[in-house]
C-alpha cells in the first residue's frame, strides 16, 4: 500500500487507452498498462517512442488528448495536485535553479513538497545521494553528474510513493552509476518505480519488468525471465565477414529465421536448429565468403529490443 497517502489498491500506476496528440502526431497512441506497488519497471523504447510523454502524463506536466491515467487511484486529469503528493519526478532534462546552493535548493523543494522537519529530510536525502561534499556548493558550479543527484535528491525529498525516473543516471561516471542504481533498488523496497533508460545493462540491474514502447504503442510488457524465453527455440550466431555481404544473400542461409545488421559487415543471425552455426560456416564456404568471426550467443536485452522496434528482418 502508499506510504504517505491513502491508496486504495495495490496497483499504484493504472493506464487506460491513454493517448496524447501534438497537431497529426500521435505521440502516444492508446497504451494500457499497470505497476504494482514496490515494483521497479523498466520503460524502453527509441529515441522519440513516447517514453518522456507518457511520464510528462503521469505526472500532470501535460495533460492526455484521450483516455485516463491514475496514480494511487487518483486521477491526473482530475486531481493533479493530491497525484503530485504522491509522485517524484526526475525529468530527461534536469531542470535546477543553477545560482541556488545544493542545500538551499533542497530546503527550497522540500517546503513545496510540505515536509515537515524541513532539515533532517534534506540532510537524509544528501546522505542518500552522497552530495554531502557539495552541498555549500551553488549548483551551477556542480558537474553534470553532481547534477543529476540533485535531481534525484529533489524527487525523494518529500518521500513520494511512486518515483517515475526519466534516464536517473544520464551523464554519471561509472562508480556514481552504480551507486545511484543500488540507491533505485533500495528505494524500491517501498516504493514504485518507473524509470526510462537505453543502458540495458541498467534495466537487467534494477528491474523485474520491462515496457518497450515504439512509435507511440506498447509492444511487450513483461518480465525480464519471459522475454528472453521468448527467444527459446532459436540458435543466435554472431558472425563477421571480411567483406560487404548483403542480408539477400544471408537469407539463403538453411533454418536463418531473423538476422540483424549490427554494422562493420557483422550480422546477428537466428536458426532454428543446434547445427545452425555450421550451417553458416556452410554457407560461407560454399559461397567463397571469408568469415573474421564466427561465435554462438545468447539473446540479450539488446537483441530482444531491436527486434521489437523493428530493427530486424524477419523472414
Amino acid at each position: 500500500m502508499c506510504n504517505a497517502y491513502f491508496c486504495e489498491t495495490n496497483v499504484s500506476i493504472q493506464v487506460n487507452s491513454l493517448t496524447k496528440i501534438y497537431g497529426i502526431q500521435k505521440a502516444v497512441n492508446n497504451i494500457s498498462f499497470e505497476i504494482e506497488t514496490s515494483e521497479i519497471v523498466g520503460f524502453m523504447g527509441p529515441n522519440g517512442a513516447g517514453k518522456s510523454t507518457t511520464m510528462k502524463m503521469l505526472t500532470c506536466y501535460i495533460p492526455p488528448t484521450s483516455g485516463e491515467a491514475k496514480v494511487c487511484g487518483l486521477d491526473v486529469s482530475d486531481q493533479s495536485i493530491q497525484v503530485r503528493k504522491h509522485v517524484g519526478y526526475l525529468p530527461e532534462h534536469n531542470p535546477l535553479y543553477l545560482d541556488m546552493y545544493v542545500r538551499e535548493y533542497l530546503a527550497f523543494a522540500a517546503g513545496l513538497g510540505g515536509v515537515k522537519n524541513v532539515n533532517e529530510r534534506v540532510d537524509e536525502v544528501i546522505a542518500l545521494t552522497h552530495l554531502g561534499k557539495e552541498k555549500h556548493k551553488k549548483i551551477g558550479q556542480l558537474s553534470r553528474g553532481y547534477r543529476q543527484r540533485v535531481g534525484l535528491a529533489q524527487a525523494i525529498i518529500h518521500d513520494p510513493d511512486v518515483l517515475i525516473l526519466d534516464e536517473p543516471t544520464s551523464g554519471l561516471d561509472p562508480n556514481q552509476v552504480m551507486e545511484i542504481r543500488d540507491l533505485i533498488k533500495n528505494l524500491g523496497s517501498n516504493k514504485t518505480i518507473m524509470l526510462s533508460t537505453h543502458i540495458m545493462q541498467e534495466v537487467e540491474a534494477i528491474c523485474s519488468r520491462v515496457i518497450i514502447i515504439d512509435k507511440g504503442v506498447i509492444v511487450a510488457d513483461d518480465k525480464l525471465e519471459n522475454l528472453r524465453n521468448r527467444s527459446e527455440g532459436k540458435w543466435l550466431v554472431r558472425v563477421q565477414f571480411a567483406s560487404v555481404v548483403s542480408g539477400d544473400e544471408l537469407k539463403k542461409i538453411q533454418g536463418l529465421l531473423e538476422l540483424t545488421a549490427l554494422g562493420d559487415n557483422t550480422w546477428r543471425l537466428a536458426g532454428d536448429n543446434m547445427q545452425f552455426r555450421q550451417a553458416v560456416s556452410q554457407f560461407a564456404l560454399s559461397s567463397n565468403l571469408e568469415v573474421t568471426e564466427l561465435v554462438s550467443e545468447k539473446d540479450s536485452m539488446e537483441s530482444i529490443f531491436r527486434q521489437l522496434t523493428g530493427h530486424v528482418d524477419n523472414l
